[in-house]
């Protein structure tokens, strides 16, 4: 049995199957669908079919892939670079550049500038800083401090060695170092605050400046940091400071495809099709996902409430497990089961667990964040802007951006400005100057509390002012508005501001997933790694312990 119908759970009922061929497997979900984060959005403005994620959103990873998961992926018929060589759509949106809105709350006035020299990850390397930074509405002496973050080559730390100056990054934050080392004037944080948001869920003074200088942010050019990683960067960032071969791929509707593949070879005949790429506009038989006699059923809308041993947990032979559906609870019961749900949640399902096990398996805590998309009519707006890329730091979502353009199977893009199109929007409701844990548990609340109408009301408010010298009218050009919330999202990566230097073998993923008896854990948040490759591995490993 397998608690979880996310990419991890589906692929551990899946290498289950490959292990054990006649073997019978139950796959519980509380969801109205599979996939967990790996979700997918439908809109049909004006008709027409458009994708997109509403979770997980790319075939990437700061790390090359296993052997296992690139096993898996070659199984389902996915080449990352081969798709992306042959489906990424070049040129979608040729000439439209970068900008930033600058919000009269935070900044003085309302200003989109547009041209923006590669964004703020760019050092100036590519762009002219000096002509944009003209453009805003900052007062001339902090234009001049943010010229100086982006632009200036100065060995802020003279006289330590390279692993010296790592060390010392890795204990402040981003936001500590622009300040106290490189002497900026605070009043250009916000410029620079949501910089981090949509890779770690938290802003720059949650983050360790040694984090960001792996993922190259601005101010560390004149270091002389020797390449590569170092033992307190966390798990992204050395993935970052590693070099590798680079590519991405998306899927129109994300890793979504990745699930589907899997319920395709779990449950024949649920979703037809035979490729990568006819999958992408197939249509799911439901119907088929639970049927009597079929060795493998995924069971949705029912959550599990209980998981047990039947009998002494030494000498049982068997597993229980309690769900609740509709108004009444089930149990069933099988030879071992794998919990790929979030690991948080697993101590309270779990109550025999030891003690220390289930103090590991609280303490990651899930890092929220929104997706939200809309459908436009068309996207003549950005288009007369001249954009297609926003950060927006001061404002309810820090980032609006047209969906990537992927042509596959019988699915295309729009490519022309007068078609509808996906717009995405990102928000990280972190709460600023906690530690990070305590900021995404601010954020659990915010998402679990604030209502569909007021993401609307800011949603509406907030194109019409980036947009509004495009053209932009959110009551005509709006046809449809997905908010995908997540107040437990991605899986929590071990901070070196806040978190312990744990010794190898010894951090709370590595406690939390031990096998009990006949239960083994997966799921990303069992390696403190949110990719879609680690929640793979998971599955695998716990399968192994399941058999062993």
């Amino acid at each position: 049995m397998v608690v979880g119908g996310g990419i991890s759970g589906l692929a551990a009922a899946h290498f289950y199957r490959q292990r054990n061929p006649s073997a019978r497997v139950l796959i519980l979900d509380n969801h109205d669908d599979f996939g967990g984060h790996a979700r997918r959005n439908e809109f049909r403005p004006g008709g027409r079919l458009l994708l997109a994620n509403g979770g997980t959103y790319a075939i990437q990873s700061p790390f090359p892939f296993s052997a296992v998961a690139l096993g898996l992926m070659s199984e389902l018929g996915i080449d990352p670079p081969a798709l992306a060589k042959k489906y990424n759509v070049e040129g979608a949106y040729r000439g439209l550049t970068r900008a930033y809105f600058f919000d009269k709350e935070t900044f003085g006035a309302d200003r989109l500038v547009t041209g923006a020299p590669g964004g703020w990850q760019d050092s100036g390397r590519d762009g002219d800083w000096k002509s944009f930074v003209a453009k805003t509405p900052l007062p001339a002496e902090l234009q001049q401090h943010i010229l100086r973050i982006q632009e200036a080559r100065v060995d802020w730390m003279p006289g330590r060695s390279s692993d010296e100056k790592k060390d010392r990054l890795s204990r402040m934050s981003y936001r500590d170092f622009l300040v106290n080392v490189v002497k900026a004037d605070p009043r250009v944080l916000p410029f620079y605050q949501t910089g981090t948001h949509s890779l770690y869920g938290a802003g720059i003074d949650a983050v360790s400046a040694l984090d960001c200088w792996a993922i190259k942010l601005s101010g560390f050019e004149g270091l002389n940091l020797q390449p590569g990683p170092h033992p307190r960067m966390g798990f992204t960032a050395k993935g970052y400071a590693t070099p590798q071969a680079p590519y991405e791929f998306h899927f129109p509707d994300g890793n979504a495809t990745i699930a589907r593949l899997l319920v395709r070879i779990l449950v024949p005949g649920s979703i037809p099709g035979r490729t990568a790429e006819d999958i992408v506009g197939a249509k799911v038989g439901y119907d088929h996902l639970d049927r009597k006699g079929s060795p493998v059923r995924i069971r949705l809308n029912s959550t599990a409430v209980r998981v047990r041993h039947a009998g002494d947990q030494a000498a049982s032979g068997e597993v229980e497990i309690t769900y609740a559906r509709g108004r009444r609870a089930h149990t069933v019961r099988g030879k071992g089961v794998v919990m790929a749900c979030w690991n948080m949640v697993i101590p309270y399902l779990c109550p025999e667990l030891p003690q220390t096990q289930k103090e590991a398996l609280r303490y990651g805590t899930k890092v929220p964040l929104v997706y939200t998309v809309v459908a436009v009519k068309n996207w003549q707006a950005f288009a007369a802007l001249g954009v297609q890329y926003i950060a927006c730091p001061g404002m309810y979502h820090s980032e609006i951006f047209l969906d990537q353009a992927v042509d596959i199977g019988g699915y295309t893009s729009p490519a022309k400005p007068e078609e509808p199109i996906l717009v995405r929007m990102l928000r990280t409701p972190c709460q600023p100057g906690l530690p990070e844990r305590d900021q995404h548990l601010a954020g659990h609340v915010d998402l679990l509390s604030t209502s569909f109408e007021t993401f609307e009301r800011n949603i509406r408010d907030q194109l019409a002012r980036v947009l509004a010298s495009g053209g932009f009218d959110p009551r005509r050009d709006i046809d449809a508005i997905t908010v995908n919330r997540w107040p437990h999202g991605y899986a929590y990566e071990y901070n070196a501001l806040f978190d312990p230097d744990w010794p190898e073998g010894e951090r709370p993923c590595d406690l939390a997933r031990k096998r009990f008896g006949r239960i083994t854990i997966a799921n990303s948040d069992a390696d403190a790694a949110a990719y879609t490759d680690r929640a793979i591995d998971q599955a695998w490993r716990a399968v192994q312990e399941l058999t062993a």
